[in-house]
């Protein structure tokens, strides 16, 4: 009841005073009473006695054990524990001499260092970056037939890396993505505000269909409305408020008019190209390179019908014509309020843009505020700052409950909330209501930092467990076969991104190069053609920037790298809250034969070379040190010897790249 009073009040009084008449009754009591929509309340840390618990997440967990009759896991061992951290912190393998170091360091704050180090690491905003720009449907052009590259996009996701190692407050982050164009004070191009503008960019994410000839304006505005809200509602809210478009939600309390209202917060914003300097518009470069990759494009075809010496001359022209297609602009992509041009909002029958009802204004989510709060006058100013500061209030019941359970979900696999876009009526139920509650709090405590509430997790003896558990084997998986109440620690598959970037990391190839524009890499020579027309998939010159981290790789809606989306890198039409993991016979074809796969285990055989020499005992032990970090066991050791007696050391490296210690963390 704190909450729908006290809390609901002070929402209400961040509304500007300019206000039209709203219903009354809107909303049932149950409704209001749902879990997800009270206020988070610190609940006290259950009393599980001393030994086993470190922190206060691992008392919460005893607690839900014990209530089935469950133990946790004992602790897992030094070389598998900085494994996992490493991976989960920075996305990348520990070195062979920082696993020696942490082995051997038995003082007791070895551990705690090893964290330390992790959260000061410029790789943290790469790895954990990339968990956000899943969130928000990242890319870099914008799908549908033509997938119109945006110039400067790129700088959204180096704002997303820069925030996350900065440690800035969610809130902060918030406020800047939804509405940072409206915080903008002076120059759009000094440098503090040039943040701002790049944090907008958020609103320039997702994907929007250009039509040649009769474009129906309407239905594309309409369109780019409805997906900017879809998205506010599931990366901020936690709630499938898409599914009020078209009629009420059939399970939330969310009505339709609730959706449009919400729209409303978004109907003065438009697309906006702040320019940095250089010749070009981005209108004026779309034109002339469209020009100059047909005549590419036209002449790509010619070459496969004349003969060996005119093709020569035809390949000399394409290259003089390929010099002057011109660089991207040097713009800022991002949005600003055209109150000249603010779309109308009306209630859609059945989503449909051209069948208007009711025109409404703005307001938040009718079920978290009392009855008859009315909605805001269309043309009030900073509306989605209004927005913003609503949501990034700590009365809020969701803001922190969502992004608390996104870092959980990322740590452990699965969320405490296992939906983590879906916290509504037809959502997971929390495994542990009070600690998601008790989380909600000490992060929003902390300031909204994002560092302490990973370092209280890593700190626990929860995430130290092993991932096996053979005393409660049996009796766990009768009572909890998914490991919800993580009576032992979690094994997954690496990522894509992952997977790559620990490829060229054992390789001794990984270029640290962070940021700027994203990186295009070669392709299989075979699907040039069929595929990557070479007119829209320009790779980069510089070879040193195709060994560039995965997350720098350019972002392109309708054509991802084989090797990516085999991985299970998401498709980016839609919001990511968690990688889905597949095990198929394509991963297998493309760590075995794939250009990449055996061109960094020719560079990871050169490297055992240059390292420990010709000697095949020590070729083994340090391809295991650095590809599984951890000595071979006994029989790997002499299963490898024997392959290497028999094979080319690059097929022993390549083989290395294809194990299952390589492939998964425990």
């Amino acid at each position: 009841m704190g909450f729908r009073r006290t809390a609901a009040a002070t929402l209400l009084a961040l509304l500007p005073a300019a206000l039209l008449s709203a219903p009354k009754a809107e909303y049932k009591e149950f409704e209001r009473k749902y879990w997800a929509f009270a206020r988070p309340e610190r609940p006290a840390v259950p009393d599980v006695g001393a030994g086993w618990a470190k922190t206060p997440v691992d008392r919460f967990i005893l607690a839900a054990l014990h209530k089935e009759g469950l133990e946790p896991a004992p602790e897992a061992d030094r070389a598998t524990l900085i494994r996992r951290a490493y991976f989960d912190m920075l996305g990348l393998p520990p070195t062979p001499a920082e696993v020696a170091d942490f082995v051997a360091d038995r003082s007791p704050d070895a551990w705690e260092t090893v964290v330390d180090r992790l959260l000061a690491s410029p790789h943290y905003g790469e790895r954990w970056g990339q968990h956000w720009l899943d969130v928000v449907r990242y890319a870099e052009t914008e799908g549908f037939e033509y997938d119109r590259y945006l110039p400067g996009l790129w700088r959204y996701r180096d704002y997303v890396i820069s925030s996350f190692n900065d440690d800035k407050p969610f809130v902060e982050f918030l406020r800047e993505q939804l509405a940072g164009d409206e915080m903008v004070e002076g120059a759009p191009t000094e440098e503090g505000n040039q943040e701002l503008l790049i944090a907008a960019g958020f609103h320039r994410l997702g994907a929007v269909r250009r039509n040649a000839g009769n474009q129906e304006v309407a239905s594309s505005r309409n369109e780019v409305l409805t997906d900017r809200t879809d998205i506010v509602g599931a990366a901020f809210l936690g709630l499938t408020v898409g599914c009020a478009r078209c009629h009420d939600h059939k399970f939330d309390p969310i009505r339709q008019k609730d959706y449009y209202r919400m729209q409303a917060f978004l109907a003065a914003g438009h697309e906006a190209d702040v320019p940095l300097g250089g010749a070009m518009s981005p209108e004026e470069w779309r034109e002339t390179t469209k020009k100059l990759r047909a005549k590419l494009k036209k002449m790509r075809g010619e070459m496969n019908e004349v003969d060996a010496d005119k093709r020569r001359e035809l390949e000399e022209e394409y290259s003089k014509l390929e010099a002057e297609l011109p660089p991207p602009p040097n713009n800022i992509t991002t949005i600003h309020d055209d109150f000249e041009q603010v779309s109308e909002v009306h209630v859609l029958n059945r989503g449909n843009y051209d069948q208007k009802g009711e025109q409404v204004g703005m307001r938040m989510l009718g079920v978290l505020l009392p009855e008859g709060t009315e909605q805001m006058a269309p043309d009030t100013r900073n509306p989605r700052l209004i927005l913003a500061n609503w949501l990034a209030n700590p009365e809020h019941p969701l803001t922190a409950r969502v992004f608390v359970n996104r870092i959980w979900t990322f740590h452990f696999g699965k969320g405490i909330v296992n939906t983590p876009n879906d916290f509504g009526f037809m959502g997971d139920r929390p495994s542990h209501p009070e600690l998601l509650d008790w989380l909600a709090t000490e992060y929003m405590a902390n300031g909204w930092r994002m560092k302490p509430l990973h370092k209280m997790i890593l700190m626990s003896a929860t995430y130290r467990q092993a991932s096996e558990s053979p005393a409660m084997q049996e009796a766990g998986m009768a009572k909890d076969a998914d490991n919800r109440l993580l009576w032992h620690g979690p094994m997954r598959r690496l990522s894509a991104e992952e997977v790559r970037d620990a490829m060229l990391s054992v390789s001794g190839r990984l270029n640290s190069k962070m940021g700027g524009e994203s990186v295009i890499v070669p392709v299989q020579e075979t699907l040039v053609d069929l595929l990557y027309d070479p007119t829209q998939w320009a790779v980069t010159a510089d070879a040193a920037e195709h060994d560039r981290r995965s997350v720098y790789l350019i972002a392109k809606r309708n054509l991802r790298l084989p090797f990516m989306e085999v991985f299970d890198q998401p498709a980016s039409l839609t919001t990511c809250a968690r990688r889905d993991t597949s095990t198929h016979a394509p991963q297998s074809l493309e760590l075995l034969n794939g250009t990449l796969s055996n061109d960094l285990a020719k560079s990871f055989a050169d490297r055992l070379e240059r390292e420990v020499g010709d000697d095949p005992r020590q070729q083994v032990e340090r391809a295991y040190l650095l590809a599984a970090n951890r000595m071979p066991t006994a029989k790997e050791l002499e299963t490898a010897q024997a392959f290497l007696a028999a094979h080319p050391l690059r097929e022993f490296a390549l083989a290395m790249m294809n194990l299952n210690a390589f492939l998964y963390v425990q």
